[in-house]
């Protein structure tokens, strides 16, 4: 039987993507790859979807990169690690960053390596209180990749960010959540329902000013003070020219729910 390395789901305003290699705990293949690009693709095109979530299959959020994969027979010429970066892991990253939606992780239990900058490099990560966080590259004498290195120290600090690259421990969600690495952690049972719950929410808002609060935050990382109150301007103009923005205002005047369309 053929296995179908990723589910997608689209309802509610929201395109449900879910990594479906339970057996090894969601690691990453090129099938994977190509299938997480073409599902980010469609959420990206499909004017229905206004937000995403990302979640995976089984006991077990993404273990990074499938060894089983990479390994090599002795004597064997080394494999270049580097093409997978460029031709799978970066452009992953990138979609995800870019995309003007709103993207939600549901982490329900191990988000190691790469797994770990998939989640990371979402924008809500929402983590089971059995899930943990695991910089697992030193183990196997590897770097740090698909953004780690660069989102790590910018979301707990550099002294955290060494700790866990250069030792490989496992950081649990509830003290992941405490050092401000992700969003919150839940119940495990909670888990679903609630990231569920946050994705229907926020596609039900202003999402063509979501994705301008996102392209603001992105920039604001490598922006200058004077670049970015110049960006700020910018993007509120083009926040202030939706019909969301108007539908917003009348509905705080009126004293009633806004009905946002995205647009």
């Amino acid at each position: 039987m053929t296995e179908v390395p990723l589910l997608v789901a689209v309802g509610n305003g929201v395109a449900t993507l879910t990594l479906n290699r339970p057996d090894r705990l969601n690691a990453l293949t090129p099938a994977l790859h190509e299938a997480l690009a073409a599902g980010l693709a469609r959420a990206s095109d499909d004017e229905r979807v206004r937000a995403v979530l990302i979640t995976g299959a089984g006991r077990g959020f993404c273990a990074g990169q499938d060894l089983a994969d990479r390994k090599q027979a002795p004597g064997e010429a080394p494999r270049e690690v580097g093409h997978d970066l460029e031709r799978y892991y970066n452009p992953l990253v990138r979609r995800l960053r870019s995309l003007e939606k709103p993207v939600i992780a549901a982490v329900n239990g191990v988000a190691a390596g790469a797994g770990m900058s998939l989640a990371l490099a979402c924008d809500i990560v929402i983590a089971a209180g059995s899930a943990s966080f695991i910089q697992a590259f030193s183990r196997i004498g590897l770097v740090p990749d698909a953004g780690s290195s660069w989102l790590l120290p910018r979301l707990v600090g550099s002294a955290r960010a060494l700790g866990l690259m250069l030792t490989g421990e496992a950081l649990p969600a509830e003290r992941a959540a405490e050092w401000g690495l992700i969003w919150k952690t839940v119940p495990d049972a909670a888990l679903m329902p609630e990231a569920r719950g946050l994705a229907e929410r926020l596609a039900q808002g202003p999402t063509r000013g979501l994705g301008l609060i996102k392209r603001a935050l992105n920039r604001s990382l490598t922006n200058s003070l004077e670049a970015h109150l110049d960006l700020e301007r910018e993007l509120q103009r083009e926040a202030g020219r939706t019909e969301d923005y108007r539908e917003g205002v009348a509905a705080f005047l009126e004293k009633r729910p806004a009905r946002f369309t995205g647009r």
